[in-house]
């Protein structure tokens, strides 16, 4: 008998079948966000206790796209592509915990594997799905980050599109959004192989160790739909009001988080 070795699943004697590496992991991608304000019920309905509503317009819920390349800490996969890029649609809502504000992913569809399970390591919801947006370039007909780009994306999953958006550049801002601009607050669970309870479940903070980011762009929603589907609820989430849109180019770095509350 030897010991496995490997960061997660799954480990082997040599480690090199796992399918993550040890963080660091490192990210650069395109976001493309859309913010509405929907009934503060819908909200406080996905934030298990501890977590409370935030103060400060409670029913406010990012929409973010992004097309992303990531790598571990020797960027081996940055020369080898399929192990790098994907896809994300996620929303995200605000919440508070011990007087601090929060960001809170509520749900998420990723289209690789990796991904998935860098998410559940990190507390993200994450399901598979088909994630697709315009990509920039500065040659027609592809939009540019400029003023009047025009972007558009969609989310589907199970055969059933759920999300869909476009949007065309207004001119620089100040941020790209205030939704999703907080330390996230998730729940790391585990249920119990007998059925009892969970075996494992802990509240996380979790933000980026290091960021950089390109100049914000707001954006004009020309058109946001959300669909149903019976294996989803995102209808629930019903959009009341717009409250803006934004594109960004973005680098994070991500090493880990800290425990909130810990329960075993």
């Amino acid at each position: 008998m030897s010991d496995v070795t490997g960061f997660f699943y799954p480990r082997t004697a040599t480690g090199q079948s796992s399918l993550l590496p040890s963080p660091p992991w490192y990210y650069a991608g395109d976001l493309l966000t859309v913010e509405f304000r929907t009934d503060p019920a819908r909200v406080a309905e996905l934030l298990p206790a501890p977590l409370r509503p935030a103060a400060e317009d409670p029913g406010a819920v990012a929409l973010i796209w992004a097309d992303w390349q990531s790598c571990g800490g020797d960027h081996a996969e940055m020369l080898d592509p399929v192990r790098a890029q994907y896809k994300e649609a996620f929303f995200v809502v605000r919440c508070e915990f011990e007087g601090h504000t929060y960001s809170r992913c509520i749900y998420i569809w990723v289209d690789k594997d990796f991904a998935m399970l860098r998410g559940i390591h990190q507390g993200y919801p994450k399901k598979f799905g088909s994630i697709h947006m315009t990509r920039p370039h500065p040659f027609a007909p592809a939009p540019q980050v400029a003023a009047g780009g025009r972007f558009g994306a969609t989310l589907a999953a199970n055969d059933r599109r759920l999300a869909e958006t476009i949007v065309t550049l207004t001119g620089p801002a100040e941020r790209n959004g205030f939704v999703n601009g907080h330390p996230m607050a998730h729940h790391r669970w585990l249920p119990a192989i007998d059925g009892r309870g969970d075996a494992h479940a802990e509240l996380i903070e979790s933000t980026g160790a290091k960021f950089e980011g390109g100049q914000p762009w707001a954006a004009r929603v020309d058109h946001l739909a959300l669909f149903g589907s019976p294996t989803e609820e995102l209808q629930r989430l019903e959009v009341k009001e717009i409250i803006g849109g934004y594109y960004r180019q973005i680098g994070v770095v991500w090493n880990g988080g800290r425990s909130l509350v810990p329960r075993l």
